[in-house]
Order: C-alpha cells, then structure tokens, then sequence
C-alpha cells in the first residue's frame, strides 16, 4: 500500500465518520422536536383581568395602580406558597388575603431585616 493509497483510504474513513455523526445528530434533534411536540402542553393563555371603571369622582390613576399593585401581590403569595408547599402554581389558587400586624418586638424586627438583608 502506498501513500495515496493510504490518504485515500483514510479519507473515506474520516468522511464515513463525519457522515455518520451528522447523521446521529439530526436523527436526536428530529426525536427531541418530536417529544416537544407530543409531550410538551402549552398553557392556554388566561384572560386577563380588566380593571373597574371608576366613577367620573375617584381617581383613574390611583385606582388602576390599585388593581395592578393586588395582581403582583397575588402573584407573589401563589408562588411563596407554591415554593413552601414543593409544588406547581398550577395546582393553587389564592381566593382572598388579608394582613395581619406585626407584632413581633423591634428587636425581632431588627434581627430579621439584618438576616434579610445579609442573603441580598
């Protein structure tokens, strides 16, 4: 066997290779793009919540930052509890709140900002 003999036969073998990689690759993509398809479930999207029209009297500003404000507020209490419970936002749905004083001593207060503020 001589030289191009050998640069010829290793060319085939490097070209085979490469084809079979390639191969492999757009083979797992197809499969990956088919598994998406199959077992991915797009959430529908939900209707969005439109705020009251106030009267001609109350101020339009004030109140729609109001109901913008409660919806983020919602927002966050599903997820903290979905975090707390180990489980989807999906499964939970917050129908009312209300707050509660805090009565805990200023050196209680003081203590849990400093931890708060030491994890930011």
């Amino acid at each position: 066997m001589n030289l191009s003999e050998a640069l010829g036969e290793g060319l085939q073998v490097t070209v085979i290779g490469l084809v079979i990689v390639f191969s492999v690759l757009i083979i797992l993509m197809l499969v990956m793009m088919a598994m998406k398809a199959i077992f991915y479930r797009e959430n529908k999207p939900q209707k969005e919540l439109q705020p009251a029209t106030p009267s001609v009297h109350q101020n339009t500003k004030a109140k729609t930052e109001e109901v913008i404000d409660e919806e983020e507020l919602i927002a966050v209490l599903t997820a903290a509890v979905a975090a707390s419970l180990n489980t989807s936002t999906y499964h939970l749905n917050i129908k009312s709140y209300r707050r509660i004083g805090n009565s805990a001593p200023s050196w209680n207060q003081a203590g849990l900002r400093d931890v708060i503020d030491g994890r930011l």
